[in-house]
């Protein structure tokens, strides 16, 4: 728990267009907040400047809690990205008690005042708990879940959840419960997913900051789609709790953000051990509040490319990602491509096989059930038949080819620093399809085969840090993923951060919805 800053209060300003001022004074903004692209007001500002603000009482909980309840009224209906929203009345109740703990100098936690909606993957106590699924359309959590209970004791106001696609399952975000949501940047597209609603949330102003999960790229293509970051963790490292703690799936919880001091402020409240979590890492989250600035000079970064020619790409996609490689060689990062010495094709089947264990295995009762078959998607349906077909001596042998993989990349990582790839194959596409069919003329056996590419890095175990990369010929988004050795997340970050503050200028977009607010 943290002290906030002692002061008098503010004095009473018109904060849409008097904010920055308040901004600048406390040396938290060098632009006028009209000048963000997150757009104008309170809610154009990042977490960490809102953090301040409200600690030395020039910003009111509530005029925070009312900046982000206008803007998702008035762009959430655009792009179903904040699903289950609470009342408005009882939102900004809860906000003016923040505000009075800050008036007697209680202990208040890091993220003190900030709105938040969580993914409708994890419980929070009170709110619906869908999963995206129909099973669960009626159900509220009885109790928080592992990260809404961190995220509860740092301070965060629940406003609600975040889309996702049903149990997770798939990179669109759309389910029978709450429909599709919207890319930030062209509501006909797509918004990525499974953290879909988070990313998309973030990119226009709804919330200050993010959670989500990853599995084969939850985190990553979200953000790389709508201009934000995302951060696929270490296994361990942010607790997370299951029906089986000692055989851990390979999906992983982690935070979303608009920059990457944002980024790393989340995963400080996020990560560190869990008694109820036996493989959670030991190491505190607060290693990850420091300084992020650090020389990258002479940093050797791999460029993974198409792998090769083993993965199709669609047409502008690796240009894309290619032109934000310059910044790297800008810093002093000698890149060159290569990849780990192992077949693609073998560590993906094994890929295919795991996923179905681990995901159709933990709704394979709904399908045993008429009634809630009936309710399922067939790409669950398709999970729980892909596991069906395994032995416990299929999945160890599987198990052995993910270490093998594994152990070639940490191999690659003794030549390289990082590594790096795009955050899908394609760019967003119509929000009307289920998944692409095809790339480059190559044809998808699978509804996820698309994100071969993040789903490999997956398997590696490694932290994975989605950054925006810029914007292709059609002027939609598409990220990078910065890769280094597992349990190497502060790496991450800081190539992150350099790359970050070498880019601005070009990653910055406005989204044309936030100029009708």
């Amino acid at each position: 728990m943290e002290r906030r800053d002692d002061g008098a209060a503010a004095p009473e300003l018109d904060r849409r267009t008097m904010l920055s001022l308040a901004a600048l004074a406390i040396g938290v903004a060098a632009a006028p907040v009209d000048a963000t692209p997150y757009g104008a007001g309170i809610a154009g500002l990042d977490a960490i400047t809102l953090r301040r603000l409200i600690r030395s009482r020039k910003v009111s909980c509530v005029e925070v809690m009312t900046a982000h309840l206008d803007r998702i009224e008035a762009l959430n209906p655009k792009v179903n990205a904040v699903v289950a929203l609470q009342d408005r009345a009882g939102l900004l109740h809860q906000a003016q008690a923040a505000d009075a703990r800050l008036a007697t100098g209680e202990a208040v936690g890091t993220l003190h005042g900030l709105p938040h909606a969580v993914k409708d993957l994890t419980p929070v106590k009170g709110l619906p708990f869908t999963q995206g699924s129909p099973i669960f359309r009626d159900t509220i959590a009885p109790a928080d879940g592992l990260q809404s209970e961190r995220l509860r004791n740092a301070g965060v106001i629940f406003v609600g959840k975040t889309n996702t696609p049903e149990f997770g399952l798939g990179s669109h975000t759309y389910n029978m419960v709450y429909g599709a949501t919207r890319n930030a940047y062209d509501s006909s597209k797509s918004a990525g997913g499974s953290s879909g609603g988070a990313a998309v949330a973030l990119a226009l102003g709804m919330v200050p900051l993010a959670d989500g999960s990853d599995y084969g790229g939850s985190l990553r293509n979200p953000a790389g789609w709508n201009n934000v970051y995302g951060f696929r963790t270490s296994i361990g490292r942010v607790p997370a709790h299951g029906k089986d703690d000692w055989l851990p799936s390979m999906g992983v919880a982690g935070p979303m953000a608009r920059n990457v001091p944002d980024l790393a402020l989340l995963l400080a409240v996020q990560a560190g051990y869990d008694a109820r979590a036996p493989l959670s890492m030991e190491s505190p989250g607060d290693m990850f509040a420091g300084k992020l600035g650090a020389s990258v000079k002479g940093k050797r970064v791999a460029w993974a490319g198409d792998c090769k020619g083993a993965l199709p790409y669609e047409p502008g996609v690796l240009a894309t990602c290619r032109a934000a490689l310059q910044t790297f060689e800008a810093l002093g990062c000698h890149v060159e491509e290569a990849i780990p010495d192992y077949p693609i094709d073998k560590a993906w089947d094994a890929f295919v096989k795991l996923r179905g264990w681990q995901q159709g295995g933990s709704i394979a009762g709904f399908a045993a059930d008429p009634r809630t078959r009936a309710m399922l998607k067939p790409e669950a349906i398709w999970e729980i038949e892909q596991g069906a077909k395994l032995s416990a001596y299929d999945i160890s042998a599987q198990s052995a080819v993910r270490t093998e993989w594994s152990q070639a990349v940490r191999a690659f990582f003794e030549r390289y620093d990082y590594w790096i790839m795009p955050t899908a194959q394609v760019f967003p596409f119509a929000v009307e399809e289920h998944w692409p069919m095809s790339i480059a003329g190559r044809a998808m056996r699978t509804y996820h085969e698309w994100m071969q590419g993040v789903c490999l890095v997956t398997m590696s175990g490694c932290p994975a840090l989605a950054a925006p990369a810029g914007f292709g010929p059609a002027g939609l988004p598409m990220g990078i993923q910065i890769v280094a050795p597992v349990h190497r997340e502060l790496d991450c970050l800081q190539l992150a951060f350099a790359y970050e503050q070498a880019s601005v200028a070009r990653l910055r977009r406005t989204p044309g919805l936030l100029g009708k607010v």
